[in-house]
């Protein structure tokens, strides 16, 4: 199979002895979002642009409202271009309960958000915005689920279209109710990525080359395939 001649049809949808994940979208430089269920416990992952709009479609303003959790893969604009309407809906809606923000640590982009967030809406928040820098990858316990994060191999181009640049980037890996789910977010081939798939009850894997553009910045198709065929089921994501 060649890149050209797969296109995901989102969303995406798994759902599991009440563990579920729904990917709206995840387009390269365009947007990504993923809505994580674990009982009756809403997380986020990697909220892109049009977040809000797809959650609003899903869901009532009480279960957006009772979302506490955010997981940030890395960075980049089309995971993390939400972020800021996330952030005024919950203000302007009075949120009450706490918002933990998971991400690896020196993402930049994060860091800032928050603090202009925090600059323009100071004193009228009835919220805490949480920012919870990952520079492990020990196991955390949240809410009805464990989450393991783990380091990946992502890096970006510099303006001369040539050099490379490695990024703060992890992988996630959630379990509950005797299931896992593991999110690769952006990465070239790497060890944590495939020990981490391995055996999962799902895999996300993204496959942003085509099988001719090897890169070492994202997963061919072809690589992403022999990774996700590892666990039990796998969806793959960010297809150009």
């Amino acid at each position: 199979m060649k890149t050209k001649d797969y296109k995901p049809k989102y969303p995406l949808i798994w759902n599991k002895k009440d563990f579920s994940i729904k990917i709206f979208c995840s387009i390269p430089n365009i947007a990504t979002g993923i809505l994580l269920k674990a009982g009756d416990a809403l997380s986020l992952i990697d909220p892109g642009d049009g977040i809000l709009r797809d959650l609003n479609k899903e869901l009532n303003p009480s279960e957006i409202l009772s979302i506490t959790d955010i997981f940030i893969s890395h960075g980049h604009h089309d995971h993390i271009g939400g972020v800021w309407s996330l952030l005024t809906y919950f203000k302007v809606m009075n949120k009450k309960s706490d918002l933990n923000i998971y991400f690896p640590k020196g993402c930049i982009e994060i860091v800032s958000i928050y603090k202009a967030f925090r600059n323009v809406y100071s004193g009228t928040v009835s919220y805490n915005v949480l920012l919870k820098e990952i520079d492990n990858e020990k196991k955390y316990a949240i809410r009805k689920m464990k989450v393991k994060p783990f380091f990946v191999d992502h890096s970006e181009l510099a303006s001369d279209g040539v050099t490379k640049t490695k990024i703060p980037s992890l992988g996630f890996k959630f379990f509950y109710n005797g299931l896992s789910i593991c999110y690769g977010g952006d990465t070239a081939l790497c060890d944590s990525l495939l020990k981490m798939t391995k055996d999962s009850d799902l895999a996300i894997i993204e496959a942003g080359n085509k099988d001719d553009e090897n890169d070492g910045i994202h997963l061919t198709l072809k690589e992403a395939i022999a990774i996700g065929s590892s666990a039990k089921e796998y969806f793959l994501v960010h297809v150009p």
